[in-house]
């Protein structure tokens, strides 16, 4: 049986700039396994990561915020 496709909304606790928020959804595309990522400028605490749990945990998504100094938790 194949890996399903899994999505997750990550909340962003910084209010960060629209750019650094570009920047931060650009770097977790670049992850391997990471098929979308979008937020929209309303929410700009939310992002929505579509993956494959197969190649990348959600955590993963997480241990990037902390590596750009930002706080974020995985809302189910």
């Amino acid at each position: 049986m194949g890996n399903v496709d899994a999505g997750v909304t990550l909340h962003i606790d910084e209010n960060i700039k629209h750019e650094e928020r570009e920047a931060f959804r650009d770097t977790l595309l670049n992850m391997e396994g990471v098929m979308a990522a979008a937020y929209h400028d309303e929410k700009p605490h939310l992002m929505v990561v579509i993956y494959n749990p197969g190649l990348v945990k959600s955590i993963e998504f997480v241990n990037a915020a902390k590596n750009r100094g930002l706080h974020a938790e995985l809302i189910a």
